[in-house]
């Protein structure tokens, strides 16, 4: 019944892709570059029967059994049905500009720990620097 509904082809990279047009949905099946494991990645086709880039994906091992890869096939495509849900429509009124959207949790541009140990140890350089060319030279 499987090939009834849906297309089921190989992938240039040797993977598995199963389309079910009737659900809008992809799921492929793929090496995951990593010994005795796979690839599986789920998405949404789109107007036209486009396909959309992967939603979600996860790593399986090969030595799961047949009900451990399908309960991972079913939450892959359960989580890009969840984000395929249309949005809720806005409230009547003022309508805003667009904005950049914000990154959560983020007040304003800091730097990171690392640049902060590399602008410490140029700094720490050039002052070395100058006492070792004064020290060498010397004042005369």
């Amino acid at each position: 019944m499987l090939w009834r509904q849906h297309t089921v082809y190989r992938e240039r990279a040797g993977g598995v892709v199963i389309r079910g047009e009737h659900v809008q949905r992809w799921i492929s099946l793929a090496p995951s570059g990593r010994k005795d494991e796979i690839l599986l990645r789920a998405g949404r086709i789109l107007d036209g029967g486009t396909t959309a880039p992967a939603r979600s994906e996860t790593v399986v091992p090969l030595g799961a059994g047949t009900g451990e890869l399908a309960m991972a096939c079913r939450r892959l495509l359960a989580e890009t049905a969840a984000d395929a849900a249309p949005p809720a429509p806005a409230a009547p009124g003022r309508t805003k500009r667009s904005e950049k959207p914000k990154r959560p949790g983020r007040k304003g541009k800091r730097m990171s720990l690392a640049s902060w140990t590399i602008l410490l140890a140029c700094v720490v350089g050039v002052v070395a620097l100058y006492a070792y060319s004064t020290a060498t030279t010397g004042t005369r």
